[in-house]
């Protein structure tokens, strides 16, 4: 397509679900990795931006109840806009784009302006909020019928929209959507046109997310309940039967880190198994990438020993990171698994292990622990005369190289990568602020290395900084995936509280989930 200013771009109205961003369709991921801009508002779940690709603009336009970034008529121009400039236009709605979502208006501009477009429906909150809450909308023997309305009505109105008359009693369950500002109101039209006093109703908020709230009443209690709550927006109403039964259906609040708030600081390529782990269990993953993973500074000595990797008796690879890097340079070098010939190869860690099979190599040797010690119990006592290659870290430990010499190996050491500061140092006051508030249950750590970047963001370079990290810690949860890490948490003043039995991301999170459930953990 060109982009000379002249050429149609085309526009995707996408839904991005109620909030959870694992409720997105695939249609609509694929649409916005091929964006040019994305336009999304306050309702779509930040994460889902990962997805658009390097280089695209990202334009936020959120709305929420009296305050607009941008207004829809405002909206609707900059579609025209970036569309009439030849791009691909992700426009990112909370929810579904056609169920109160405007994106109806927008589709009609779009037309008028002679610009293609498609909609890409998504999951509308109206149904999802309650399923994640324990509430069907329809129910055998409950709840037969169900009705979506908004509840963004002026209440000022003379004459309403709503034909509150047949309304009330005309479907079993009923949705509001946007309604919390006119919750009074609502009620009052319920109860006056037929709807019994008793009628169960559920407010559920940020429904689908880790911050969901559900308040339950009845409509004769609802409102006084949701003022001694100071239960606000944004939330859907659910009134009906079916509100009962949530006590038997209710899943999402029981997961064991319902509602924590775990920052991850893993580089951002890594980040996302341990996010999608945390999340399964119900947890927020705020990512805070301490670390990122860069190419050493002189990578000769790596390409030299790729090429040499057959005349080896033993190759041993630390992590996953110095796997992939091995392999990008052998590879460079026209090399590939079969220039391994008979060398054995060992990994420290399941997720090693796993990165060389992607590989086409099977480790000869994975320890039951996952670090350096580990490694060395699982060689042989005597390697008098082995050739031995340690592919790793450039500011690695000391203490597997030293024990393979004093063995009688000939090692060699090469770096296959370094790590430096992440991407995470353009979210530091952000992360201040959160645990200055106390909206962080959790802080975990998968390297010394995270833990060392971490606490030099937040200024702990000297022992007046560190006091400070120590402070804005306080009362977080400290979880380390093994016992080097841990060791250079408490070396640099954290406590740690939670260390994981099997040094991987499995066993972090399961440790983690065990601390927050009571089980002990260190």
């Amino acid at each position: 397509m060109k982009r000379d200013g002249t050429a149609k771009g085309k526009v995707y109205l996408i839904g991005a679900g109620p909030g959870d961003p694992g409720l997105l369709t695939l249609k609509g991921k694929a649409c916005l990795e091929s964006a040019d801009a994305v336009v999304y508002d306050r309702l779509a779940n930040d994460r889902l931006l990962a997805y658009a690709k390097p280089g695209a603009e990202l334009i936020y336009v959120g709305k929420e109840s009296s305050r607009h970034a941008m207004k829809q008529e405002e909206i609707n121009a900059l579609l025209v806009k970036l569309a009439r400039e030849g791009k691909v236009v992700a426009r990112l709605k909370g929810g579904d784009p056609f169920v109160f979502g405007r994106g109806g208006e927008e589709a009609e501009t779009l037309r008028r302006a002679g610009l293609a477009f498609e909609v890409v429906p998504g999951v509308t909150s109206a149904i999802a909020a309650p399923a994640y809450a324990g509430i069907p909308v329809t129910h055998r023997g409950v709840a037969s019928s169900f009705a979506v309305i908004t509840g963004h009505e002026d209440p000022q109105k003379a004459v309403s929209a709503i034909n509150w008359e047949k309304l009330a009693t005309a479907a079993d369950t009923l949705v509001f959507l946007m309604g919390m500002e006119n919750l009074p109101g609502i009620v009052a039209q319920l109860v006056a046109h037929g709807r019994p006093a008793r009628t169960p109703v559920a407010l559920v908020r940020w429904g689908t997310t880790t911050d969901q709230g559900v308040l339950t009443g009845t409509l004769s209690d609802i409102v006084e309940r949701a003022e001694a709550e100071q239960f606000g927006s944004p939330a859907v109403i659910v009134v009906g039967e079916v509100v009962n039964l949530r006590p038997a259906l209710s899943w999402f609040e029981e997961k064991p880190l319902f509602g924590r708030r775990v920052v991850v600081t893993r580089a951002r390529a890594q980040a996302s198994k341990l996010s999608e782990r945390l999340a399964e269990l119900g947890a927020e993953a705020w990512e805070f990438p301490a670390i990122r993973v860069a190419p050493p500074e002189d990578e000769r000595p790596l390409r030299q020993a790729a090429v040499q990797v057959g005349t080896y008796d033993w190759v041993i690879f630390t992590s996953a990171n110095g796997v992939e890097a091995f392999f990008a340079a052998l590879q460079a070098e026209g090399g590939d698994a079969r220039s391994f010939g008979g060398t054995r190869v060992a990994a420290i860690g399941s997720e090693t292990a796993e990165a060389l099979a992607r590989q086409g190599i099977r480790a000869d040797a994975v320890p039951e622990e996952f670090r350096a010690e580990g490694i060395l119990a699982a060689l042989p006592a005597d390697l008098q005369g082995k050739r031995i290659l340690v592919a790793r870290a450039a500011e690695a430990r000391q203490v597997l190289p030293a024990e393979l010499r004093r063995r009688g190996a000939e090692v060699d050491e090469v770096a296959a990568y370094r790590t430096i500061i992440g991407e995470g140092q353009g979210r530091v006051e952000e992360l201040r602020h959160l645990l200055e508030a106390g909206e962080v249950d959790a802080v975990t750590f998968t390297s010394s290395s995270t833990v060392k970047n971490l606490v030099s963001l937040l200024g702990g370079e000297s022992e007046e900084g560190r006091a400070e990290v120590r402070r804005l810690f306080s009362g977080v949860t400290v979880a380390s995936i093994g016992p080097i890490t841990t060791k250079t948490a408490r070396e640099l003043g954290l406590n740690v509280q939670v260390e994981a039995a099997e040094y991987t991301i499995a066993g972090l999170v399961e440790a983690l989930a065990g601390h927050f459930q009571g089980r002990a953990a260190v």
